[in-house]
């Protein structure tokens, strides 16, 4: 039995491609494919409760205790993804230039930001952002953004604020189709790396009347065991 998790994997065609692209290298094993979600919540040691990505990319997905699920977000960069390392990174961006565009001063996020490009001026950043990057690039940025919030930086802490809020949202909507109250478990890359991002967020679900928060300490690879043993137990019953 092979279990494999990947972002994009959001209906059975997906996960059939996904898993026809693997079958001929483990040609007597039994695949399933399924939304990197699914590893995080198994990680934590969770049988049900809401998942939520933080990373490159963001999205939630959760169940419950009659195997009901539930998704919010993950609808990818060009539509979504608030509160991820991409789009902190781009809005730094859009605040440097609408600086620029109001004859404004470089300031220090915009500073640092450059530096993190490689570049002398924010207007560089127009043809730096659309020609040879990639989104693994802009949301290894987002450390610039950090940064600067905890320097104080005004739009900083405002763009962290707003992507807890936006993750808690995401988590938020997932319990409540599901009618559960957690735990939320908040993972990948800077879910569970970056403290003022996971204390903002676990602010914002309390003040929405959910405590149970957990962030996830361990890649989520960890969880395929527990979801390897599922399976197989609903295969025996």
């Amino acid at each position: 039995m092979v279990f494999v998790g990947a972002g994009g994997i959001d209906t059975d065609d997906d996960a059939a491609a996904l898993s026809a692209l693997i079958a001929p290298f483990v040609p007597d094993a039994t695949i399933t494919a399924v939304h990197d979600t699914r590893l995080l919540l198994a990680a934590a040691g969770a049988t049900e409760g809401v998942a939520v990505i933080a990373g490159t990319g963001s999205a939630a997905w959760g169940t419950n205790a009659a195997g009901e699920s539930a998704r919010a977000g993950g609808w990818g960069y060009l539509l979504g993804d608030e509160g991820s390392g991409y789009w902190l990174a781009r809005e730094a961006v859009r605040h440097s230039l609408r600086r620029m565009d109001a004859g404004q001063p470089a300031d220090e996020l915009t500073a640092e930001l450059l530096n993190y490009c490689g570049l002398k001026t924010p207007g560089e950043l127009i043809a730096h952002f659309h020609q040879g990057t990639t989104r693994r690039y802009w949301a290894a940025a987002s450390p610039v953004i950090f940064a600067a919030a905890a320097k104080g930086h005004e739009q900083a802490l405002a763009l962290v604020a707003q992507a807890a809020e936006d993750l808690a949202g995401m988590a938020a909507k997932v319990a409540g189709q599901l009618n559960i109250a957690g735990p939320i478990v908040l993972g990948s890359g800077i879910g569970s790396n970056v403290p003022a991002l996971q204390e903002a967020f676990t602010a914002q679900l309390a003040g929405r009347g959910i405590s149970d928060v957990h962030i996830l300490a361990q890649d989520p690879i960890f969880g395929i065991p527990l979801l390897v043993a599922q399976a197989q137990a609903a295969a025996t019953a």
